[in-house]
């Protein structure tokens, strides 16, 4: 007896589950040759606010972790995707890459969480610094994560460009809200499922999918969000005012490629500074 597949059903991915938008609303994903291949959640402000709210319940908790067990956790959704890598390959195929070209988007996304992991506890040492002074102090610069994180994934490679803006945000203890790639969204939200799987806590990563134009306003806009970060050409002059005008730290990636470097955590860290007295052996202070 014959039957119908069972066709997945492409979801929100906030707080660690699977809500549809609340607008109720959703858009069309075909391949390249004008085949439906799946309907999309269009994400609306309210579910942008609903995923700044989580990610700023679990940012603490996250940054309170050691920089070892955030590296052991971004290695293991690498071990996870690379369990997954042959499902996740086929999908980025069905939109219509070859299969060597899916095979190696797959391939450099499971890498680039490792790269990433490897830098978690390893970053701090290369940025940090002992800084010369004019008085008896000590003068220590230590990089503490910004906070909350809203992102735009590139448009194209779904995969690879949604994992290498996710890496280096929370690789540094910070939490993102991240909207995917438009035409190509179907893979992040399957990562979604690697993320739900594995050991990251749930709000870390939160992934929409819906329209730039209409979404990254609120972004740029919201006074809950402490940095925004795009990696596709597109953003407004009223989004970079919004920008401006609540002093959000703003990265622009979208007319370079979004390669694996250490200095991509860096653009989401604060540097804090620390003075302390230089003791003399009896007690008093004393210049170095």
């Amino acid at each position: 007896m014959s039957r119908l597949n069972i066709q997945k059903t492409y979801k929100l991915f906030i707080g660690g589950k699977f809500p549809r938008t609340e607008s109720g609303r959703s858009y069309s994903i075909e391949n390249d040759k004008g085949a439906l291949i799946a309907n999309m959640c269009h994400a609306s402000r309210k579910d942008f606010r609903n995923s700044v709210v989580v990610a700023r319940k679990a940012q603490a908790g996250w940054a309170g972790k050691t920089a070892f067990n955030r590296s052991q956790i971004l290695y293991r959704l690498a071990e996870m995707l690379e369990a997954r890598s042959a499902s996740f390959s086929e999908e980025i195929q069905l939109l219509g890459s070859s299969k060597s070209d899916a095979d190696k988007e797959v391939v450099d996304a499971i890498d680039t969480l490792v790269y990433y992991a490897g830098w978690c506890d390893k970053y701090t040492a290369l940025f940090s610094s002992v800084n010369p002074t004019a008085s008896a102090h000590f003068n220590f610069t230590v990089h503490e994560p910004t906070g909350v994180v809203a992102a735009v994934a590139p448009e194209q490679n779904g995969l690879l460009g949604l994992v290498q803006i996710i890496a280096p945000i929370i690789c540094g203890g910070n939490t993102t809200v991240v909207l995917a790639s438009n035409t190509m969204g179907t893979s992040a939200i399957s990562f979604a499922e690697v993320v739900q799987n594995s050991d990251v806590p749930g709000g870390v990563i939160n992934i929409l999918t819906g329209v730039m134009s209409e979404l990254t306003p609120h972004m740029a806009s919201h006074m809950d969000v402490n940095a925004l970060v795009i990696a596709r050409i597109g953003l407004s002059d009223e989004s970079r005012d919004a920008v401006i005008e609540n002093v959000k730290r703003f990265a622009d990636w979208s007319t370079s490629e979004v390669d694996s470097n250490p200095y991509r955590i860096l653009d989401f860290q604060e540097a804090k500074s620390t003075w302390h007295p230089v003791q003399t052996s009896t007690g008093g202070v004393s210049g170095y």
